[in-house]
């Protein structure tokens, strides 16, 4: 797609959706129904994790799939050339980011043909990744995405452990929007340990008192649907990470919530470890299996059966790929 003009301050003045136009992609493209036969079961998954989370890096790909970082681009690069794919890249002060992967026009039409749906009911539209590149919410989304596609790889090096599921913030305000809306939420299991949980991601930017307000509405959710899962705050820094917790503190505790809290001063690669410490006075800080052991009463949030409205593209996505070797 046409890079978009790059504003001189303001949102997005650090963005500029560049890298679909510098890479060469054929003159004609294949149909939708000759490029079906070519794709496989992990190119498909990646179109339709693409759907549901917007954003991925090459890196936070190649996290999930447990490929090479050449083989990930080799085939990214592909899937670019033949417009299933589309990309950017952020300017930055020093150094380049990574490119970001967004759902292109030919791998919005394929997942429209799966579910049996018109491809203007996905809500793609031509402008589709100009206006992620431009979002003023991308470095919150590409850090929501980043500290759980290191969760969903766990599995990779340590089988028993994992995200066996895992809800973007749209699929979230699908289901339970009228009461509340996390970043994301997703179950962390360890073995016979389980812990389902909301996720609210602070970059910082949004005052404690909103961060407050939403405790109400976790409150009425597990009042509501008579479920309990745990809510997790990740904060950009420790210091945030105590303000945090002096504000919210005595809150959860009247409302019988089970907040804990951590921040990327703690980690950023391995965000299952002892970095969250729960709201209660003089709590330690724990891995996420060691927060499921802490609150043994904890359930799954309500709703995420499958209903007559849910389409193919409307069901969780499988946070990892199906498996090397297996026809995909």
């Amino acid at each position: 797609m046409p890079a978009l003009p790059r504003p001189a301050s303001g949102p997005g003045s650090r963005y500029t959706a560049r890298a679909a136009t510098t890479r060469p992609r054929p003159p004609r493209h294949m149909d939708v129904a000759t490029l079906a036969r070519r794709l496989t079961g992990r190119d498909l998954w990646l179109a339709r994790m693409l759907h549901e989370h917007r954003v991925l890096t090459t890196h936070q790909i190649a996290r999930l799939a447990h490929t090479s970082p050449r083989s990930t681009q080799r085939r990214l690069r592909t899937l670019h050339q033949h417009t299933v794919l589309d990309s950017f890249r952020p300017l930055t002060q020093t150094g380049s980011a990574p490119e970001h992967y967004t759902l292109g026009p030919l791998g919005a039409a394929v997942l429209a043909a799966h579910a049996d749906l018109d491809p203007a009911a996905l809500g793609w539209r031509p402008t589709h990744t100009g206006r992620i590149a431009y979002s003023p919410c991308l470095g919150h989304d590409l850090g929501v995405n980043e500290l759980l596609t290191h969760l969903a790889a766990r599995h990779h090096s340590t089988p028993e452990a994992g995200l066996p599921l895992w809800l973007s913030e749209r699929s979230a305000a699908r289901r339970w929007g009228d009461i509340v809306r996390p970043d994301a939420y997703a179950h962390w299991q360890h073995g016979d340990q389980l812990l389902p949980f909301f996720l609210e991601f602070d970059t910082g930017t949004q005052p404690l008192t909103r961060l407050e307000a939403k405790l109400a509405g976790y409150a009425a959710f597990t009042t509501a649907t008579n479920t309990r899962p745990a809510l997790l705050i990740h904060t950009r820094t420790q210091s945030r990470d105590q303000a945090l917790r002096r504000r919210l503190a005595s809150i959860a505790r009247e409302w019988g919530l089970d907040v804990a809290t951590s921040s990327a001063d703690f980690t950023t690669t391995d965000p299952w470890g002892p970095w969250w410490a729960p709201l209660q006075p003089a709590a330690p800080r724990t891995t996420l299996t060691g927060l499921a052991a802490h609150w043994p009463n904890l359930t799954p949030a309500a709703g995420l059966e499958p209903t007559d409205a849910d389409t193919v593209l409307t069901l969780p996505v499988p946070p990892l790929p199906p498996a090397l070797g297996t026809g995909s």
